[in-house]
Formats: C-alpha cells, sequence, structure tokens
C-alpha cells in the first residue's frame, strides 16, 4: 500500500455485458485515482477484451492481496479468478457461464471485505437471467451480498448530486405498495434509515418521508394511509428523538431536499424515489446498499446486452460509483 486513500473493490460484473468496459473505462479517470485505490475482481482475458472494445490502452498488474497493488493511473490492479474462457464467451448473450462467473466476483470481493482488504465494494451489472442459467438462485447483487454478510434486510439508498432516497417499499406491486404503508413499517424504516445515515457519517439535518397520495391525503379526502400511518409513525419516531418531518407532498419534497431543507427523503414506493433521481440526472443516480457490514455502492443501469462489445457504453455512473463508495468509507469503517 503505497498511500491512505480507501481500497475500492469492483468486480467486473456479467463478463458478456458492459460491466468490463465501463470499469475499465472508469479506471482509465484521473479522477478516480485522485480519490482512492481501485482493483479490479474479475479474468484477464476478459479485462484484456475490454480494453479492446473500448480502444482502451492500460497496463495490468494481476495480484493476490491488496497489498500488492500499485494504484497509478495507467496500470489496471487485477484479481485474476480466470474462470471464463474466452474463446467460448458470447458478448451480449445470456449465458450460465457469465452468471456463474459474475457470482464469483462478487463472493470474492467479498471475502476481500471481510478480510479488511477492500474498504467498500462498486459493483457493476450482472443479468439475472444468466445468473438462474448459472445455477445461482438469486435474483441480484443486493440479495446476494446480504446472503454472504448474513444480513437480513439491507437498505437501500440513491444519492444524486447530494440528494439521498430511501425506499420504504421496492419491487412491489403498486396496490401491493400501498398495502405496505403500515405505521409499523413506516416507523421502522424511519429508525434504519436514521442509522444508516449516520453509519455514512451523515449526522446534520432532517429526513422527510413522503406522502402517499396527492396532497399528502389533504386530510383523508384523497386517502387515508397518511393519517392512519404515516403521521403516526412520525410522531413516535419524533418522540424517540428522531429528525424527521412529515409526510410531505411527493410533488415538492424531492425539490426541498434538493434544495438542501433535509439529509434525505423516504419516498413509499419503487417509481416515486425512482423518477425523482433519475430525472435529475439519470446516469449519476448510485444506489447505495446499507445495513450491512460492508459498504457498497453500485450503478443503476444493467448488462446492455445490445450495446456489449462495441466500446459504447459510456463509464460515467461507474465512475461516480466509485467515488461514492471512496467518499463514505472512511466514516462507514469507524
Amino acid at each position: 500500500m503505497i498511500n491512505n486513500k480507501p481500497v475500492i473493490g469492483i468486480p467486473i460484473g456479467d463478463p458478456a455485458g458492459i460491466g468490463p468496459e465501463i470499469a475499465v473505462k472508469s479506471l482509465s479517470e484521473a479522477e478516480v485515482y485522485e480519490k482512492c485505490n481501485p482493483i479490479l475482481i474479475g479474468d484477464e482475458k476478459v479485462i484484456k477484451q475490454a480494453m479492446r472494445f473500448c480502444s482502451v490502452n492500460l497496463n495490468i498488474n494481476s495480484i493476490k492481496k491488496a497489498e500488492q497493488g500499485k494504484f497509478t493511473l495507467g496500470t489496471i490492479d487485477l484479481v485474476d479468478l480466470n474462470n471464463i474462457d474466452i474463446d467460448e464467451l458470447k458478448i451480449g448473450k445470456v449465458q450460465g457461464t457469465a452468471g456463474k462467473a459474475a457470482f464469483e466476483y462478487i463472493k470474492k470481493s467479498v471475502e476481500m471485505a471481510k478480510e479488511g482488504e477492500l474498504d467498500a465494494i462498486a459493483t457493476t451489472p450482472i443479468n439475472k437471467e444468466s445468473l438462474r442459467e448459472g445455477n445461482v438462485n438469486y435474483i441480484g447483487h443486493t440479495e446476494i451480498l446480504a446472503d454472504l454478510t448474513d444480513t437480513e434486510d439491507p437498505l437501500t439508498m440513491f444519492e444524486v448530486r447530494g440528494m439521498r432516497v430511501f425506499f420504504l417499499t421496492r419491487h412491489v406491486s403498486l396496490r401491493k405498495a400501498c398495502d405496505l404503508v403500515t405505521k409499523e413499517r413506516v416507523l421502522d424504516y424511519i429508525i434504519r434509515c436514521s442509522k444508516a445515515l449516520e453509519k455514512l457519517g451523515v449526522k446534520d439535518g432532517k429526513m422527510a418521508v413522503a406522502g402517499l397520495n396527492p396532497h399528502s391525503g389533504e386530510h383523508g379526502l384523497f386517502g387515508d394511509e397518511e393519517m392512519k400511518a404515516v403521521v403516526p409513525a412520525i410522531e413516535e419516531a419524533q418522540k424517540m428523538g428522531y429528525k424527521v418531518e412529515g409526510p410531505i407532498g411527493a410533488d415538492s419534497v424531492f425539490h426541498l431536499a434538493l434544495r438542501g431543507r433535509y439529509n434525505s427523503v423516504l419516498s413509499l414506493y419503487h417509481d416515486q424515489g425512482h423518477i425523482a433521481t433519475k430525472t435529475l440526472d439519470f446516469e449519476r443516480t448510485i444506489a447505495v446498499t446499507n445495513g450491512m457490514p460492508i459498504l457498497r455502492t453500485s450503478v443503476d443501469h444493467g448488462t446492455a446486452f445490445d450495446i456489449a462489445g462495441t466500446g459504447q457504453a459510456t463509464s460515467v455512473s461507474m465512475v461516480e460509483a466509485i467515488i461514492l463508495a471512496a467518499k463514505y468509507s472512511p466514516k462507514f469503517k469507524k
């Protein structure tokens, strides 16, 4: 180790997708090395192929341990798992070998983080179908990481331009999401999200809880979830000492948070928070997984099989994810 910058592990994701390409493009950026010491976890043959796709020329320093890294712009420090037959790899296609390899990159990253070699992980995209084809029975990164770290219910937070958004519900129907807006669940999330912010070093300001219905229900005129669940949960959280306000109408709460009135927003369903963050800046909306012993950030896009192998994929999100991991990791580990 030649400096005190945080060491960020970057598993390259599905080798048939754009993950390897955005990884090598990101490590071509001086800004990344100014903020951290990045290490790729993947396959050297895949990385060399990705560099050809992207017309990127970088040296590769194959390492076993983080302490062997050079951490110098122009050289990729790579933990090579050597688990892909490059002649059999079909770029842009679902295949079990790629899904299995992607899982192995994540698993190795977690092992290194547990051993104290990595300060955080910034993940590239994986493909659910490829995982299934490779007999990896998880639906995505969060579930894999939760299992590997013995975490029961990780929290997802989006961050974009300093605005932080949590989600009370995610991958359920809108009807189901409404049913899940209960006092108990809202209170639980206020507490857990507040603790997650504290773990990230965010101690100033208040959290806002978004309303569910138009005008936050208008005292029951447009729905009673706010009166029956959200308000009682907020009032109880306030009595417990948590800094939280709401419900704030969803048409204004994100604007207010962006202006600095709130340090975060608890959105009540998937699209409520996704629309706000991605409209603000689609490419720089980064997911931060909280509630685990390991800090993880991620791009919020997929494997983009349609452009894999063309070199067209932008690395803006990946660079942002790496830098955000570097930003939070020193506070997270304290």
